[in-house]
């Protein structure tokens, strides 16, 4: 889909740039942003590039994927945005000048941990310590590592970093259990760079994003309820939907990660989410099922379902330190459900 003809994401973009504490930092420099086709990605390639256009910044972005096709089609008639092959299993084949990494690329959903956990395993770890090789042997100035709020475990979350009081666990032999271990190491990775390389990493800890850019391949419950809406029918929940998350438009995540990239302090992590959106997996449902004109109805699940679920009961994440940065959110959890399904009903 070109959301680049949506008046509405446009208007987003344009919002959400005004949250950006202290981008004109980058003007003149090389940005290079992984999983640029994912929901993250796609939108702060999508800042960048209106960035650009707006202020004549000279911001030389490159974009990274598998599918050097899909990249051109979605971003290729603009000025100053360059396709880079990039394989996050693979070693890395170019070879550019780059000032700044954000590295967003990585499976993000059950299927793929309960499907491929040891791909989920390998390509955190092995594809963020080849890309902090590449700065490190370029002389780059900072990595910006997607981390997620998951790497707190089963719990009551809401810290921002591992302290004596952190009460969460992980199954370490369960395979689900991949993504949040290898996301703790891989931060580990980034920290240990900082202290024995002085490469300046920086960490966000993203809760549930969600904007016009989903995948069509996610299968996370919020995911398909916007999908259910989108196609006229009542959202499906296989189990009560107690579990309380933090959620977040993707125009308030992607200010947020610039905010960072740029700002924040070299070897820490930030939890990224608006403390006004805090719902269960229910009311969200219910947010979306009204937006879209539909029903919110409950089946029991299938044993698919129940081995997809997430084991964390509560994923509320404190968003305090972020908020020093000078960040703050703009879309409401309304507008934010609201705009996701405009957008993509233009199109």
């Amino acid at each position: 889909m070109d959301f680049h003809q949506s008046k509405l994401y446009i208007q987003d973009i344009d919002r959400a740039l005004k949250h950006v504490i202290g981008i004109e930092k980058i003007f003149n420099k090389s940005v290079l942003v992984t999983g640029a086709t994912g929901t993250i990605g796609s939108f702060v390639a999508d800042m960048l590039i209106r960035f650009n256009q707006q202020n004549k910044a000279n911001i030389s972005l490159y974009l990274a994927g598998r599918n050097l096709q899909r990249l051109q089609k979605q971003f290729g008639y603009y000025d100053n945005v360059n396709f880079l092959q990039y394989d996050m299993m693979k070693p890395i084949e170019f070879d550019v000048s780059i000032d700044y990494i954000i590295h967003a690329a990585g499976n993000a959903h059950p299927a793929a941990f309960n499907g491929n956990p040891v791909e989920t395993i390998i390509g955190n770890i092995e594809s963020t310590f080849r890309l902090l090789e590449y700065l490190r042997e370029h002389h780059g100035k900072r990595f910006l590592y997607v981390s997620s709020g998951e790497v707190y475990g089963q719990g009551d979350v809401s810290l921002d970093s591992f302290e004596e009081d952190y009460v969460g666990y992980v199954n370490v032999l369960a395979s689900r259990s991949c993504y949040p271990l290898s996301k703790r190491t891989t931060e580990n990775l980034c920290g240990s760079y900082y202290k024995q390389y002085e490469i300046e990493t920086v960490i966000v800890r993203p809760c549930h994003t969600y904007g016009p850019c989903m995948t069509e391949t996610d299968n996370r419950a919020h995911v398909q309820f916007f999908h259910n809406a989108l196609a006229g029918e009542n959202i499906v929940l296989k189990s009560a939907g107690n579990q309380m998350r933090s959620y977040n438009y993707v125009g308030d995540c992607a200010s947020a990660l610039l905010t960072v990239l740029i700002n924040g302090v070299p070897g820490e992590a930030y939890n990224l989410a608006n403390p006004e959106s805090r719902l269960t997996i229910a009311q969200l449902a219910e947010q979306i099922a009204s937006a879209g004109g539909q029903r919110v109805i409950f089946e029991d699940p299938s044993s698919g379902d129940i081995a997809n679920q997430s084991p964390i009961a509560k994923q509320v994440l404190n968003t305090q330190k972020i908020e020093k940065l000078g960040w703050i959110p703009t879309f409401s959890i309304k507008e934010g459900v609201f705009h996701t399904l405009s957008i993509i009903k233009t199109m």
